[in-house]
């Protein structure tokens, strides 16, 4: 029989082949650049012919977060178009903690992803598209390090200034899906709550504020394998342009609201991330980013608010992540609220589905609900 071939030379694409025999293979993931983080992988499979697979990827103990491996499924997709999961266990004792992925193609190529990807070729048909909606002017806020552009749309004519922006972290992708979701309800000439809140709010949509790291398949920093979210006390040109380039679009429009999208490797949930313990904290402020998450959890099944990350004890949270730094930079002449939204890599425990587990479909439709839940916050009393 013929071997299987695996390749990863190709947008997000992260792989090494160890060994390959017949349809078994043993893999492991290339770190980021210049970095020690890696977790995204996203690699093609073909000669397959419909024989069942047994991929085996190594050292994932020293991966960035091993504790998202224990219920994981891998994405799996033989179309490219629709992403479901493969049958997954993991081993933390085989060779330094192995994951084991087995599935049967039902062609003869099929791919593999950690999440279902979202591509650069995809942005771009996204800001094109969207750029082409009445009412929807486009600029480039400044360079990635390798030079590609940071993409930003805006509309809107009302007071309010709402900053939406995703994938600081590139291996997050779901995270893009959700502003697909967004823009989608934004643009729609027919949707009353985008006509609404384009009364009410200018819109800044940065739907990929790293796209090095995205093409390159990293999860978590950039071409000189920085971590955007720990750039917002003191972005540089040479480190995080980037960052740099929203945050000072940011400072010339101000803001009342933002929101910056992403995805947890561990915690099967959908949550919020707020900005308990910076320096300048409010009751005011902290009730605003409190009601928003309790109009969202009625709004939509797929959010809770039970479990999450732990909150910072005053005076102590960390002003280099970005949903701190603009609750500081903002909150004491707007207070403005500002929040981090985790999406799971793995299912939703609150609402599991064994065929997609978390899916690109539904982050999709939680950023359309989240646009709703922000227009009932900007009109309902508090």
């Amino acid at each position: 029989m013929t071997d299987i071939a695996i390749d990863a030379a190709f947008d997000s694409g992260n792989i090494e082949v160890l060994s390959i025999a017949d349809t078994a293979a043993t893999l492991k993931i290339r770190r980021d650049r210049d970095s020690d983080f890696f977790q995204w992988f996203h690699f093609r499979v073909s000669q397959c012919a419909g024989r069942e697979l047994t991929l085996r990827i190594t050292g994932l103990n020293k991966s960035a977060y091993p504790g998202g491996w224990p219920g994981y499924r891998a994405a799996v997709s033989d179309d490219r178009e629709f992403w479901g999961r493969a049958e997954t266990s993991f081993d933390a004792g085989a060779e330094d903690g192995t994951l084991t992925i087995t599935y049967q193609p039902s062609g003869n190529m099929v791919w593999f992803a950690y999440f279902a990807p979202y591509s650069m070729e995809r942005h771009h048909d996204l800001v094109s598209g969207a750029a082409l909606a009445e009412g929807v002017t486009h600029r480039v806020l400044g360079r990635s390090i390798e030079g590609q552009p940071i993409d930003c749309l805006e509309l809107g004519e009302g007071p309010k200034q709402v900053w939406l922006y995703a994938r600081q972290h590139p291996g997050e992708s779901m995270a893009e899906w959700w502003m697909e979701g967004a823009l989608d309800r934004l643009t729609d000439p027919a949707d009353p709550v985008a006509r609404k809140l384009r009364q009410l709010c200018r819109f800044h949509i940065v739907p990929n504020a790293n796209p090095d790291g995205s093409r390159r398949g990293h999860l978590r920093t950039n071409a000189a394998g920085i971590n955007l979210n720990r750039e917002w006390a003191d972005p540089s040109a040479d480190n995080s342009p980037e960052v740099l380039a929203i945050r000072n679009a940011m400072d010339e429009s101000g803001l009342d609201f933002a929101i910056d999208v992403h995805g947890d490797e561990a915690i099967p949930a959908v949550f919020l991330a707020g900005f308990q313990g910076i320096p300048s904290w409010t009751e005011a402020q902290q009730a605003g980013y409190d009601r928003y998450a309790a109009i969202l959890e009625r709004r939509s099944p797929d959010f809770q608010t039970r479990i999450g990350y732990p909150v910072a004890r005053a005076g102590r949270a960390n002003l280099t992540m970005s949903t701190n730094q603009l609750a500081e930079r903002f909150g004491p002449s707007h207070s403005c609220v500002t929040m981090t939204l985790e999406m799971p890599f793995k299912d939703n425990d609150d609402l599991p589905c064994s065929v997609q587990g978390w899916s690109p479909e539904r982050s999709a439709l939680l950023g359309r609900d989240c646009l709703g839940a922000l227009l009932e916050f900007l009109t309902s009393s508090a």
